[in-house]
């Protein structure tokens, strides 16, 4: 074999041809499957720590409602009120000329609204509990919750709860007069 000047090898060698490796498709699906058992145990993790998304959500839209009832009566300068019942809750207004409290028909917003099922509402006036069971042909309204027109309110705790108690969350007045919700409670069975 001819050698240059510089010691190596004149001619030259065919180049190895190197094959162009990609991944397998077993390497794809064990990746795939270690994924898919990740994803499924973050997802029992979120909903093993006690997280009623349902709860959360219907304690969330009582309190907008509320607010926005609350809001509507000092902008009206009617006084509003809610009516709660062992399945759900109804914004009032008062009809000074007839001198009755009416539903709220000209408003979707405020219209009467059902617990989704398995959450049960508990209410408390002024620090006194209150019974919320109603015969089914009860014609008074009377609200149980008042929200005047100056923006003032029943003191009251409105407790919207799963499991008999298990899980709750507390939609309150606090002592600036703000309605806010208290964060989630859950009661651990020993």
């Amino acid at each position: 074999m001819p050698t240059s000047a510089t010691g190596t090898s004149a001619t030259r060698a065919a180049p190895a041809r190197r094959r162009a490796r990609g991944f397998t498709l077993i390497e794809i699906l064990v990746v795939v499957a270690i994924i898919a058992v990740v994803s499924v145990g973050v997802i029992l993790s979120v909903s093993l720590t006690g997280r009623d998304r349902e709860l959360e959500k219907e304690s969330d839209r009582f309190l907008a409602l509320f607010n926005y009832a609350r809001e509507q009566a000092e902008l009206q300068t009617r006084e509003y009120g809610v009516l709660f019942d062992d399945s759900g809750y109804e914004f009032l207004s008062y009809d000074n000329r007839r001198q009755i409290w009416r539903s709220i028909s000209e408003d979707d917003a405020l219209s009467a609204r059902k617990l989704p099922d398995g959450l049960d509402l508990r209410l408390t006036v002024e620090a006194r509990p209150v019974v919320l069971k109603r015969p089914a042909d009860a014609k008074d309204k009377t609200p149980q919750v008042m929200i005047f027109s100056n923006g003032d309110l029943t003191t009251f705790e409105a407790i919207l709860e799963r499991d008999g108690g298990m899980r709750s969350i507390t939609v309150a007045e606090d002592d600036s007069g703000d309605v806010i919700e208290r964060p989630m409670v859950e009661v651990k069975k020993p």
